[in-house]
């Protein structure tokens, strides 16, 4: 009986290779797997999004602006923007858009949608970064103005992030580049049809081909078994929890993307009481990881990172140093036990375990495996925790919307000193660009100094990608907007 069940399921599997070879081979669609829960349509001012409906919203809805194949930003609903008063006004003009019934798209509904992520009570987690914005107004039904406090640089970035796309509410429908024609799964998704006039300019210009797509939100393992079954084109939302998988499932590294991802990839302080208390056993835990061995476990080439910011960006200062920053290895640890082994010797209880907090998944265990006895070799108890519960220390494993010190500095500071925090507010408030990256560098050297979080590395993004996909690049945001897999000319 058993040979029998193992041959019907084998020949099942021989007819879903077939059938996802024949579909692979369609041209005008795209099979893809975002890795994550089921995939479906969330509000972000709900809270945040998880990836594989952030992908969703990226595809059927767009903000002002979005992001183009190399992380650039491109026009979105608006069709073109100026910048003026010394880059605290910006005046988009709205393209010919409309909603999937037909309507018309007006910079009113424009206004009150973004008015929706900046009001009190948004969950949205870009609206602690618009903190800025004055004001958002339908100048007429074409023109829409954003007006700012202070110059921000970087405001079109936000712009472009799936969190701020425009939608209607009850329905979050938007205006594409995709609408979505069957919310079961795998979501069916087709593109709205592209005329060559629209690109060239060119009033005769022949509508290009629709693309039409098969979206599903599943976990890494399948989707890895689905692509190297070539069941699938594209695979999206990797991280360094599926990294071995990926690494040992068979696929072919031509295929395989990593991303040269920015943001924050480290533990951040969660609990500044008993052992953490003490700004020197927060430093000791920093001293204590080898961060190039601890990263070797999961990828060999993951460089390490020991400061929060990965440049200066608008700081008035380069990345600020931890202490330890110039002390040798076998110096940290000889420090790092001797900072532990007296604050022990001045207590009466027994010191209960740091509770870490981690994903579940192999890269994550690979990463304990280096963590855990690490901390264990100063002589610190340690215990790993999911990352849904209470924890001293937590992983922050995050991808940076913008180039902006302030967006590093504020999700690296948890259970921050209340200083720090007022700097980082004083820096939002300052009208004064040289003034607010004094602030900004101020809470960064602070931050150093009080070892509210420890850097380890930067996000490790990956996706694979079938050879067809042509206009697929590797980009900072680690965003890869589906209207742009493949070449302007089709192939």
């Amino acid at each position: 009986m058993r040979p029998l069940l193992h041959r019907i399921a084998a020949a099942g599997a021989l007819c879903l290779i077939l059938s996802g070879c024949q579909q692979s081979q369609d041209d005008s669609t795209i099979v893809l797997s975002a890795i994550g829960e089921a995939a479906g349509r969330a509000d972000p001012v709900r809270g945040p999004m998880i990836f594989p409906d952030s992908v969703v919203m990226g595809a059927t809805a767009q903000g002002l602006v979005r992001f183009d194949a190399n992380g650039q930003v491109e026009p979105g609903l608006a069709e073109r923007w100026i910048v003026i008063d010394d880059g605290t006004s910006y005046i988009f003009r709205i393209d010919d858009a409309v909603w999937p019934d037909g309507s018309p798209v007006d910079a009113r509904q424009v206004a009150r949608a973004l008015n929706r992520v900046i009001a009190p009570g948004s969950r949205n987690p870009l609206a602690p970064f618009l903190r800025s914005v004055e004001e958002i107004v339908a100048m007429t039904p074409e023109v829409i103005e954003i007006r700012l406090s202070h110059p921000r640089p970087d405001l079109l970035r936000l712009l472009a992030q799936p969190e701020m796309a425009i939608f209607r509410p009850r329905t979050l429908v938007g205006t594409g580049p995709f609408r979505l024609e069957d919310a079961t799964a795998p979501l069916r998704l087709t593109s709205a049809p592209v005329s060559d006039a629209d690109i060239d300019g060119d009033d005769d210009g022949e509508a290009a081909p629709q693309i039409r797509l098969r979206l599903r939100g599943e976990r890494a393992s399948l989707a890895l078994i689905r692509y190297r079954e070539h069941l699938s084109d594209l695979v999206l939302g990797g991280t360094f929890v599926d990294w071995p998988t990926a690494r040992a499932s068979g696929v072919s590294d031509s295929d395989l993307q990593i991303d040269p991802a920015e943001g924050l990839f480290g533990l951040q302080i969660r609990n500044r009481k008993g052992f953490l208390s003490d700004p020197g056993n927060r430093q000791a835990l920093a001293m204590a990881l080898d961060r190039d061995a601890i990263l070797d476990r999961v990828a060999g080439d993951w460089n390490p990172s020991e400061t929060i910011l990965p440049e200066q960006l608008n700081s008035a200062a380069p990345p600020a140093q931890a202490p330890w920053g110039t002390m040798g290895r076998d110096d940290r640890i000889a420090a790092a036990k001797a900072q532990v082994a007296r604050w022990k010797a001045q207590q009466r209880e027994a010191m209960p375990p740091l509770r870490i907090a981690l994903p579940d998944g192999p890269g994550a265990n690979l990463l304990w495996t280096g963590i855990g006895p690490a901390l264990n070799g100063i002589g610190l108890p340690v215990l790993r925790v999911p990352l849904s519960a209470e924890a001293d220390l937590t992983l922050v494993d995050a991808v940076a919307p913008f180039d902006g010190a302030s967006w590093y500095l504020r999700t690296a500071c948890g259970a921050c000193d209340e200083t720090i925090i007022a700097m980082l507010d004083a820096a939002v408030t300052a009208t004064n660009t040289g003034v607010r990256a004094q602030y900004l560098a101020q809470a960064d050297a602070a931050l150093a100094q009080d070892a509210a979080y420890i850097p380890l590395a930067r996000p490790l993004r990956w996706s694979l990608v079938r050879p067809r996909l042509g206009g697929f690049q590797r980009n900072s945001r680690a965003w890869h907007p589906l209207n742009h897999l493949r070449k302007e000319n089709g192939s």
